[in-house]
């Protein structure tokens, strides 16, 4: 039997950053946390969101948010929310900071410690209560605004996946002004990372058709503007469609991720490399495709219509050659992961929460020769 739920309020257009203060006053938000980082501070980005605000210049700002956020990140925040009063977070920037944002809330409302609440062991169920939490992505990939989860790295080393319905925002503030002028580097892992979730969405075999309709029309989307955004930063309509498969990707992906974020997460918690997660996907993206051919042909066959290509279409080669022509690695040893790793990665990849609905079952002795294969 399908269960299907959908999902929270979304603002989304041009200028939609200027409902902030309107939707802070019906969630009776008075004094939120605002969970960023340094680069938005820097590009001008914290300051357009509180200049909305007639109190914004003294609302309590954390920008420390590292690059894969970290328990250690998320409760020195914590710290903050407590000793600033605050009654809700807004997570302003990409998906570190609306991540972190989510860990402040879930601590704030449930309490710690943050390994209660993996969800590999249950610890979903603990879950009472989470702060409101206003959503405002900076970039366009995680889809976090709207998502039912977040990520972050423990201190013992483990990425952990943290998903429940009471984790989704409850008001996601989308507006693609924010992302004029993104650097091409980081438009390009970011869209590539759009592509991943609802790819791997569409693949996952979760029953949820509305949520797998969402992910078609999200990858139609990222696949057809992508280049063009990562051309001219400037360029409104493929911002506009880049941040809308941004989010599209992240309503599909309730019905769960695979093999590749699996990966992704494991090579994303070494400290040492600091890699970014979107690059990861976009690179370990086509070795999957290939794992998973045969799972389910009709799927390929529309995602294949999705991203303009022929019905045998080789997939893996056409991610491949866009890789390229957005300027990523082609491959994880140029992000520097050596084979003397794998053996590290491995288990981390095993038991990731996306591993479970991956549509072809992976376990150690096939994830070793994945990540052997995408080097």
């Amino acid at each position: 039997m399908a269960v299907l739920s959908y999902l929270t309020t979304t603002q989304f257009d041009f200028g939609a950053v200027r409902l902030l203060p309107k939707e802070l006053e019906r969630l009776g938000m008075r004094r939120p946390l605002v969970a960023t980082d340094k680069g938005v501070r820097a590009a001008g980005l914290l300051d357009v969101v509180l200049g909305t605000l007639n109190d914004g210049a003294g609302l309590p700002v954390f920008d420390d948010t590292p690059p894969n956020p970290t328990e250690a990140a998320a409760l020195a925040a914590f710290e903050l929310y407590k000793s600033a009063g605050c009654d809700g977070v807004i997570g302003l920037g990409g998906g570190s900071a609306m991540d972190l944002g989510k860990a402040v809330a879930l601590l704030a409302g449930s309490g710690g410690p943050l390994e209660r609440f993996d969800p590999l062991l249950g610890g979903a169920r603990h879950i009472a209560n989470v702060a409101p939490i206003v959503a405002i992505p900076t970039t366009s990939g995680t889809g976090s605004e709207v998502s039912v989860g977040f990520v972050v790295v423990m201190a013992d080393g483990r990425k952990l996946t943290f998903a429940s319905p009471k984790m989704i925002p409850r008001v996601a503030i989308c507006d693609p002004e924010l992302t004029l002028g993104l650097p091409p580097a980081l438009t390009a892992a970011t869209g590539m990372d759009a592509v991943t979730h609802c790819i791997e969405a569409i693949l996952s075999p979760v029953v949820n058709p509305p949520a797998e309709g969402i992910g078609y029309d999200g990858l139609r989307r990222a696949w057809r503007y992508i280049e063009a955004a990562v051309r001219d930063g400037a360029d409104r309509e493929a911002r506009w469609h880049m941040m809308m498969a941004s989010t599209e990707g992240a309503m599909a992906f309730i019905k769960g991720l695979g093999a590749v974020h699996a990966m992704s997460h494991a090579a994303g918690r070494l400290p040492e490399l600091k890699l970014h997660h979107g690059t990861l996907n976009a690179v370990i993206l086509p070795t999957i495709l290939r794992f998973n051919e045969g799972t389910a042909p009709e799927k390929y066959e529309r995602l294949a219509e999705a991203m303009g290509l022929s019905k045998a279409a080789d997939l893996a080669d056409a991610v491949i050659a866009r890789n390229r022509a957005l300027g990523l690695p082609g491959g994880l040893a140029a992000m520097g992961i050596t084979e003397g790793m794998i053996a590290d990665l491995v288990p981390h990849a095993v038991a990731d929460l996306s591993t479970r609905t991956n549509p072809r079952p992976a376990d150690a002795a096939a994830y070793a020769d994945l990540f052997a294969a995408a080097l």
